[in-house]
């Protein structure tokens, strides 16, 4: 929003956060000292596929400080349900019973008084496996002949969703433009590792956890694990990064729950990276493709998508993400017909679940190449392919063929502004003069207008409370969760704009369910328009209700109270005032306060937004293409995102600038690889290429501001955006960059090694 006078709404101010992570004041899990810990290490399958014949646990157990080895045999465990929408017969028994079904399932546990002889113990673990048939490609897991992962469900087609649509979407068009695209599998690779800590206190447990919602974990743990939920605590400390991974429950946490709870003491499970590879859940992992009409002008008339998703061995939310890309299939375009199919396969493989977009970014990977490569095939320039086929104001609210519900919207906007923001015709005249030189150094440049969910899949709706103590300090609860996002400075600064309190006097509590009754988490780029919102209404009432206790404390009318210092007053008349102490003291006393009011100055609630809301913009992004040895390397990358009414500015192109490194990291650096046996090859950070800044440009970035009409901020998220905008502007770039080569398509990531293939290929 733009910054009001008297108003800290719309301002850049710095993040209350940074100070003490930077002096490391603040604690991650694995800081904590606990008294008497034992450390937990787990042995993990080295076969993707396997019937389990027997296992021996003497010499582990021999180990000097070996506090003992677990097996599913001697470790009793529910099976674990990873979506809810799932049969029971695709559950993951926490330890594998009878077989495994990927590389890094979890066969044994250990339990030693120090983190070296745990691990010493695992590796003398003997599994004996006969290894049996293994699929990982998705495609292939849906064949006839594909080895099935469970017997009893007895396929590995784990989900299914579809759009028919009235008739062939594509009768009648002019042109009809196919495409494959890839989104390839990606690692979400936080700087802080999973794990837990497990602390029992007589019939009491406490569960630190590295998660982006500790809260809704609770309940999974109890149940689980078999306690009394009125005596387990759940929480998070400092989180080392998210990225949607962390927002997946994991068996991890129960056994370690459990171990805990058995042996009567505290224990800690911290994962290593290269375990981190292989346990911590995947994302994205589709392949799409795609079929768009259109007539003659380059108007679509209709779109024709299948599209299948990778589950990894045990399904969880992964699964179903197919559903979100379908309620974005649509984009930002105006699409008379819309055919969409999708199916989810399991395979010998880790896991997948929400990645930073989940769901959403894979739709635009899809949506924004096969209009790029109308652009190309129909010799329309692609911004004015865009322009012609873009949703207009006017039309919103709209519900899209996909079944989103969109707010409101100005594409046109967004995509103007990035075109003059980047000198788009000036990089089109200094691409045709290298063309035209025959330069071995080619300008690629690349479009993408997008429209993403934010709040998803009934995520609209999130605890909040605020209440003004007796100090006249205020405490506010949220059941969003932050790991590095900003939520207490924005949370801060709504308390503080509302009731006029310091920033510094605000305390947020979060991520803790000894403080927070109930909240899902955060992710789906929810917060500010969820909590956010929670935290408005509850200081909105609170102020109301202060306002009343004033009126009467002053003997004036509440119309006449204001905010005033520290307090509220008697509009124009500032030495008739009461201080925030007093009014929390009085709000308490029953001989003070109006008979009719109830005691203290606090509200809280469960915000509805009622819906989602729908984020947009557009990107540009600029490569050079070395011709000679595929080198790709990113020259400008240009966005201009709307998401709403901005609260702070700062945290916004924060979160730009966060998403769009993560979405360049998919189009040029990562992927996930497994050879034809199940292995991984790509287990550590020596084989898995995640990019550093030194890869990367500063980014350009600016906002428009469209305000949303279901939320009382006017706001919309922001932490996912970049990255649905930027990478398929950067893949579209690249291809740009040797189209003139002959080169139509090129799969993520955009190696050097890719990119030189590719035009050898085009070359003959």
């Amino acid at each position: 929003m733009t910054a009001v006078e008297g108003s800290i709404l719309g301002n850049a101010v710095l993040r209350r956060e940074d100070p003490t992570l930077l002096t490391g004041e603040d604690k991650f899990y694995d800081d904590m000292a606990i008294e008497g810990l034992g450390y937990v290490h787990f042995v993990r399958s080295d076969y993707a596929h396997a019937t389990i014949n027997s296992i021996d646990t003497s010499d582990a157990e021999a180990v000097e400080g070996v506090v003992g080895v677990w097996t599913a045999d001697t470790l009793e465990m529910p099976s674990f349900q990873g979506f809810a929408m799932f049969p029971e017969t695709l559950n993951r028994p926490p330890l594998a019973k009878g077989k495994v079904r990927f590389v890094g399932d979890i066969v044994a546990v250990v339990v030693a008084d120090d983190r070296a002889s745990a691990a010493d113990a695992a590796e003398l673990v003997f599994v004996d496996y006969e290894p049996l048939p293994v699929v990982v490609d998705i495609e292939a897991a849906l064949e006839d002949d594909a080895p099935v992962l469970f017997e009893e469900y007895g396929s590995n087609m784990i989900f299914e969703t579809a759009i028919e649509a009235d008739g062939d979407p594509l009768e009648g068009a002019d042109h009809v433009v196919e495409g494959r695209v890839v989104s390839q599998r990606l690692a979400g690779v936080p700087m802080e590792p999973n794990g837990c800590v497990a602390i029992p206190d007589g019939d009491e447990m406490t569960v630190w956890i590295s998660s982006q919602n500790p809260i809704a974990n609770k309940d999974l743990i109890v149940a689980m694990c078999g306690l009394d939920a009125e005596k387990v605590r759940v929480a998070a400390p400092a989180v080392g990064g998210g990225f949607g991974p962390k927002a997946a429950p994991y068996v991890e946490y129960f056994i370690t729950t459990r171990l805990a709870s058995e042996l009567g003491r505290p224990v800690k499970w911290t994962e290593e990276r290269s375990e981190n590879m292989v346990s911590m859940a995947h994302g994205r992992a589709m392949v799409m493709y795609a079929k768009l009409g259109l007539t003659d002008e380059g108007i679509i008339t209709g779109l024709d998508v299948d599209l299948v998703a990778d589950a990894g061995a045990y399904p969880a939310i992964g699964a179903f993400l197919t559903m979100f890309t379908q309620w974005m299939i649509q984009g930002v375009y105006r699409i008379p017909k819309i055919k969409y199919h999708a199916r989810s396969a399991a395979t010998n493989t880790t896991f997948t679940a929400a990645y930073r977009g989940a769901g959403r970014p894979e739709a635009t990977q899809l949506l924004e190449r096969i209009v790029d490569m109308a652009a190309d095939e129909l010799g329309i320039d692609p911004a004015e392919i865009r322009r012609r086929n873009f949703l207009q104001p006017e039309e919103f609210p709209l519900t899209t063929l996909g079944g989103s519900n969109y707010d409101c919207g100005e594409y046109e906007k967004a995509l103007d502004a990035v075109l003059e923001a980047s000198d788009y015709q000036g990089l089109l005249a200094e691409q045709a003069r290298r063309r035209e030189s025959g330069d071995t150094k080619q300008l690629g440049i690349g479009l993408c207008s997008y429209v993403e969910v934010t709040a998803p899949a009934g995520l609209h709706v999130e605890y909040g409370a605020v209440e003004v103590n007796e100090d006249g300090t205020v405490t506010a609860r949220v059941g969003t969760s932050a790991h590095g996002q900003g939520h207490i400075t924005a949370f801060s600064m709504i308390v503080s704009d509302m009731l006029g309190v310091p920033m510094d006097s605000i305390t947020i509590l979060q991520s803790d369910t000894a403080e927070v009754p109930r909240g899902a988490g955060t992710m789906g780029s929810r917060s500010l328009q969820t909590a956010g919102s929670a935290v408005h209404v509850a200081s909105e009432t609170v102020l109301a209700k202060a306002k009343q206790l004033a009126a009467h404390l002053l003997e004036a009318n509440v119309d006449d109270i204001v905010k005033g210092d520290g307090g509220l007053q008697v509009t124009g008349v500032p030495t008739s005032s009461v201080s925030w102490a007093d009014l929390a003291a009085a709000a308490n006393d029953d001989a003070k306060r109006p008979a009719d009011m109830e005691p203290g100055l606090a509200h809280e609630l469960d915000f509805d937004g009622s819906d989602a809301t729908y984020p947009f913009g557009s990107h540009v992004s600029v490569v050079e293409v070395d011709t000679e040895t595929g080198e790709v390397r990113m020259v400008r990358h240009v966005a201009v995102d709307d998401c709403g009414r901005i609260l702070n500015p700062l945290l916004v192109t924060g979160q730009q600038h966060g998403g769009i490194a993560q979405g360049a990291a998919q189009a040029l650096f990562e992927i996930v690889s497994y050879d034809d046996d199940g292995n991984p090859i790509t287990s550590n950070l020596m084989d898995y290429g995640i990019p550093s800044a030194a890869e990367l440009p500063s980014f350009e970035t600016s906002n428009t501001e469209t305000p949303s009409p279901r939320n009382p901020l006017g706001a919309k998220g922001i932490g996912e955006s970049g990255t649905i905008g930027s990478t398929p502007a950067i893949h579209n770039a690249v291809i740009d960059a040797v189209s003139h080569l002959g080169v139509r398509h090129i799969d993520m990531p955009l190696t050097a090694l890719a990119v030189w293939n590719a035009i050898q290929e085009a070359n003959g």
